[in-house]
């Protein structure tokens, strides 16, 4: 059976495709702007302290049977506070951002797990987490991701003007009265929320592949940003799909598909738009 004869029949592998288009549409515009702001490895904080948020609902989980915080609600609270306290730093710590970004990157790390290695039983979900596991979609995420994307696309048509300044030249942005802070703050949120929605879809561990490499890649195409989130779209989508497929094929992990298959990709565009 091929991968989309497979596609028509079975409803968890579509819904699987369905979330990864989802994930694209953040990935692509988000991403974009993360590559703009040359905000990566800030980003990259981000992403591994969510360890903390995953591993704290599972141990709640657990250990004192408390449901209400799930492993993608305790990801997003996470996510949000560590880029709240990323952009603290960098409004007011300059100085010491590089080497106190690092440490919350470390610190979210180390308490996701001593909070796992207090939790008994199966770490399979845990895995699932950490290197992805899109065929786990239930239609209530779909939902949840429906809905990050709306959130996204609706606040980036109502700031995009404001953040294609702040990318491009903070200066000229206060200069213009704009509140630089408060947007900075706002797009690391969207960074946050992002992160968290790519998680389903390639893990914690691979997650920055798929966020910033279609952006980069678009960016050999246009100058436009605007024109550059459009393509990262259909590139993330592009990558997301042959992924999907090559992993049913193969029989290998889906998330580890679509990042190898996105970082080589950004490798021949790099040596053919670089030597042209």
């Amino acid at each position: 059976m091929t991968f989309f004869t497979a596609l028509m029949s079975n409803s968890i592998l579509m819904a699987s495709l369905l979330a990864a288009f989802l994930a694209s549409i953040a990935s692509g515009v988000i991403g974009s702007y993360v590559v703009v702001k040359r905000i990566v490895f800030i980003s990259g904080s981000i992403a591994h302290s969510v360890l903390s948020g995953i591993g704290l609902s599972l141990y709640l989980e657990r250990v004192h049977d408390i449901h209400w915080l799930t492993p993608l609600g305790g990801a997003l609270v996470a996510a949000v506070l560590s880029a709240l306290l990323i952009g603290y730093i960098h409004i007011n710590l300059k100085e010491r951002e590089d080497s106190l970004i690092a440490a919350i990157w470390s610190v979210g790390m180390a308490v996701g797990v001593l909070f796992i290695a207090q939790t008994p039983g199966s770490n399979v979900e845990l895995s699932n987490y950490l290197v992805g596991n899109i065929l786990w979609v239930t239609p209530h995420d779909l939902k949840i991701l429906a809905l990050l994307d709306l959130i996204l696309i609706l606040t980036v048509l109502k700031f995009h003007k404001q953040f294609l300044i702040l990318c491009f030249d903070e200066d000229q942005a206060r200069l213009q009265g704009l509140n630089v802070n408060a947007l900075y703050f706002l797009l690391l949120t969207l960074i946050a929320i992002t992160i968290v929605l790519l998680i389903q879809i390639v893990g914690v561990i691979l997650v920055m592949t798929i966020l910033t490499i279609p952006a980069a890649i678009a960016n050999f195409f246009t100058n436009r940003l605007s024109h550059m989130m459009a393509i990262a779209c259909f590139i993330a989508a592009a990558f997301c799909l042959i992924g999907n497929a090559l992993a049913f094929e193969l029989d290998w992990p889906i998330g580890a598909t679509i990042a190898l298959i996105s970082g080589l990709a950004y490798l021949v565009s790099l040596v053919t738009f670089r030597t042209t």
